[in-house]
Parts: C-alpha cells; structure tokens; sequence
C-alpha cells in the first residue's frame, strides 16, 4: 500500500510541475510532508538540500531520496519511475506536435505566454527552498524572530560571492557546507 501511495504521489508530481525540476519540490513537499505525513519538514529540507548537490535532475534525485527514506530499494524504483513516466510521454507528444506545427504563429504566441508562469513557478520553488533553509518553515509559517542567522550569514556571503566573482556554483556549495560545518562546530552544534 505504502509504494502505491508513493507512486501516485511521484505521478502527481510528474504530470504538474510545469517549469522543470525546482517546480516540482513544493509538489513533492505537499505530497509527501503534507498530505501523506511520510515525513517532516526537517527531513524533507535535509533531502532536498542532498538532491541539491548530487549531479542530475533535481526532480529526478528528489524522488530517489525520498524513495529511499521511505521504502528503501523498491521506493527509490517506484518513486523515480512515478517521477519520470508522465514526463517522457507528455514530452514524446509534445515533441511531436512542435516539430509538426512550429511554424505556426499560434503556437509561438502560446509558448511565449507560458514563458511569465514558468518563471513564477521557478521563483515559487526558490521562495520555498530560501525559507526551508533560513527558517526550516514554509512561507506561510515564516516568523522573522526565528531566523537562522548562521544560514542567512552563509547565504548572502555565498550570494555575494557568486554574483561579484561568478565562483563556480560547486565552490559555492562546498564552501558553504565547510563554513557552516566549522561554525556549528565552533559552537558545539555539531
């Protein structure tokens, strides 16, 4: 029963999360944490953050982890596949009718009007993502004096850092895991 779930969530999250891979984790978040209780915030936030540094898709490495956590070997299988088949063939349908009707002016008019939800997709995921890492909360439950201030000190340094010197997105990450690493062991967190 329990894999049954987890591939009917995993197609849930394939077939709506429009926008690629960072769209797809508030709708995993939603399935898993919210509505079928598999696990917490903390956890789900922990997983995401892993699924964020391993290459690949993040949909994709979201889903094995969860799979994982949940059910082991067969979860990682259900969930990954669940994640994958609504993709591959809304894909194999789409790519037919592009190259088929590409010169179409509709279709490039209709393309061109996704392009603005897209984009708020994507910001959504991020906005989501920010607030997990800076208040281990949704947006939603967002209160300013819980504020994780080591987090928010690493995130406008990274910030800073790849914007004013264009550092490689994996120095960024590394450097980040070793300073928060160093300060919570300074502070006996860890």
């Amino acid at each position: 029963m329990l894999l049954l779930k987890l591939f009917f969530a995993f197609i849930q999250v394939g077939l709506f999360s429009v926008g690629g891979g960072y769209a797809a984790i508030p709708l995993i978040q939603e399935q898993i944490v919210n509505i079928y209780g598999l696990m917490t915030l903390e956890e789900f936030s922990d997983l995401i953050t892993v699924a964020e540094m391993t290459p690949g898709p993040i949909s994709i490495n979201s889903a094995t982890f969860v799979g994982m956590r949940i059910a082991g070997i067969p979860g990682v299988l259900i969930c990954t596949i669940g994640c994958i088949i609504p993709s591959f063939c809304i894909c194999l349908i789409l790519a037919h009718f592009y190259y088929k009707y590409r010169t179409v002016s509709g279709v490039q008019v209709v393309l061109g009007a996704m392009r603005p939800a897209v984009v708020a997709l994507i910001a959504s995921a991020g906005a989501s993502i920010l607030m997990l890492g800076l208040f281990q909360a949704e947006i939603q439950d967002v209160v300013l004096g819980n504020i994780r201030v080591v987090e928010l000190g690493i995130f406008a340094a990274a910030l800073f850092i790849l914007r004013k010197f264009k550092v490689s997105a994996i120095a960024i990450i590394l450097g980040s895991g070793v300073t928060g690493t160093v300060i919570y062991a300074l502070m006996g967190a860890i």
